[in-house]
């Protein structure tokens, strides 16, 4: 075997092992949510603004949370309330890619003007808790209780709504999308 095809099969071994290093010590879906993060730095991948012409859906609160303590509460509390509902999970690269602007969304847009109501769709609700033990951040997560009304239904995630104080969803966002913009932040203050 000649020196240059002994060098190739070493690259890809080296390759291979350090993908399979990722996979099986779990930091893949780090790895691959960072390099998501990149692309959201961009600004090419932001939520969809309501259009005149959009039919808006009237919201479902009929439905329970439990928060990261433990304590249960009804979504019907926060009717009257603008509320940014982010469905994700730990296990999935753009939820945990686009969980940076919404840290610092919910920073600069406070918990007084925007109720956030991150929901967590892992199968173990440890597996949240130090996900966001973790990371540090300190926008209130949830599991849910009961099922979600069908208005909340996703075939995909992160999934992102908003809520007027009206009860009109506004804003569905199907997908990973930067949040922290300037437009963004105006239109949940103008609700």
């Amino acid at each position: 075997m000649d020196k240059k095809k002994k060098r190739e099969i070493i690259e890809w071994a080296v390759i291979l092992g350090v993908m399979a290093t990722l996979y099986f010590t779990g930091l893949h879906t780090e790895v691959i949510g960072t390099l998501q993060r990149g692309i959201l730095a961009t600004g090419i991948m932001s939520p969809s603004e309501p259009e005149s012409t959009l039919s808006l859906t009237e919201s479902d609160y009929r439905f329970q949370l439990e928060d990261l303590e433990g304590k249960v509460s009804s979504f019907s509390d926060l009717k009257g309330k603008t509320v940014f509902i982010n469905l994700w999970a730990t296990w999935c690269p753009p939820c945990i890619a686009e969980m940076p602007e919404i840290q610092d969304l919910y920073d600069k847009v406070g918990s007084d003007k925007v109720v956030f109501v991150m929901i967590s769709l892992d199968d173990e609700r440890d597996k949240a808790i130090k996900f966001i033990q973790k990371k540090e951040y300190t926008f209130p997560v949830y599991t849910l209780v009961s099922g979600l009304p069908a208005v909340f239904h996703s075939q995909s995630i992160p999934t992102t709504f908003v809520i007027a104080p009206d009860g009109q969803v506004k804003v569905q966002q199907f997908g990973m999308a930067s949040y922290d913009t300037e437009d963004f932040r105006n239109l949940l203050l103008s609700l």
